[in-house]
């Protein structure tokens, strides 16, 4: 992950602890996780602006095949 930087930040209480009891985590590991997905945000966008554009030729049979 690299260097780390402290900060501080105002939230409002409630904000956080739905946020914590969603997470199951401590108040760092849910703000990580609160800027990771902040973070992927804009590669969710662009993966949903490519619907449409990708033809894929599956074959759904031949794909099973290796399967017992």
């Amino acid at each position: 992950m690299g260097a780390e930087k402290k900060i501080t930040v105002h939230v409002p209480e409630e904000l956080l602890r739905n946020a914590r009891k969603q997470t199951g985590q401590g108040i760092s590991a849910t703000v990580r996780q609160g800027l990771r997905l902040v973070a992927a945000g804009e590669t969710f966008r662009r993966l949903r602006g490519l619907r449409g554009k990708v033809k894929l030729d599956v074959d759904i049979n031949a794909l099973r095949e290796d399967r017992p």
